[in-house]
């Protein structure tokens, strides 16, 4: 009776050790990381993403990177309802501006052309009085790729609790740029969905070691 207790008491007394860190995931977030890097919001629609989303389908549910894939597969789908969206969008208004007016038999006015809308002024970076210039909050990705006199640069990516991986950008060493957007300097710009999510200081920002175990530990280099 006294060895049948202690081996129900051992066998309860075992937990299970967390599954390690799932190799599909982290090639999947590398291929997509490089693929939005080069095409940005036309990524979703490109023919390899189906690649990707079946390696994150492939990721262990009891694994550590399992939050994190489901995370990015919805965001993936997200982005290619969001784009196709688009696309039809699009294509109807081309198809709608290619539609030539008929003329009514019984009458002899020519309809006219409709005038064209004024173009609203491109963004100079420089705002009212006491409006921050340079990107914020909402400015699209593909803006700072050509835009704000090229002052902004890719940085490395980042992982937001609760959102996963997401592309940051950083204001460029170049002096002018240091001059020009001021309020942009040790800030980090995080993209989500193709426009500015969140601008970071990046004093607020941590840096962790991953281990192949799944165990983290913070980096020693000054909360950047």
């Amino acid at each position: 009776m006294g060895l049948g207790l202690a081996a129900l008491l051992f066998v309860s007394g075992c937990s299970r050790a967390p599954a390690p860190p799932s190799p599909e995931f982290e090639q999947a977030s590398r291929r997509w990381t490089a693929l939005y890097a080069q095409k940005l919001d036309e990524a979703y629609l490109d023919p390899s993403i189906g690649e990707i989303e079946a390696q994150l389908q492939r990721v262990p549910a009891d694994s550590v990177d399992s939050a994190a894939s489901q995370s990015l597969l919805q965001r993936i789908q997200q982005g290619r309802t969001r784009m196709q969206a688009a696309q039809e969008e699009k294509r109807r208004a081309v198809a709608n501006a290619r539609t030539v007016p008929t003329l009514d038999p019984s009458s002899t006015s020519i309809p006219r052309r409709p005038e064209p809308e004024a173009a609203e002024p491109a963004d100079a970076g420089l705002g009212d009085a006491g409006v921050i210039a340079g990107p914020r909050m909402g400015t699209p990705a593909s803006e700072l790729v050509a835009g704000f006199q090229g002052c902004f640069i890719r940085s490395v990516p980042v992982t937001l609790e609760g959102r996963g991986l997401r592309d940051t950008w950083q204001l460029s060493d170049r002096a002018s740029c240091q001059l020009e957007y001021p309020s942009h300097r040790d800030t980090a710009l995080v993209i989500e969905d193709g426009r500015v999510l969140a601008l970071l200081p990046r004093s607020a920002m941590r840096t962790v070691r991953r281990y192949e175990d799944g165990g983290t530990v913070p980096a020693n280099d000054g909360g950047r």
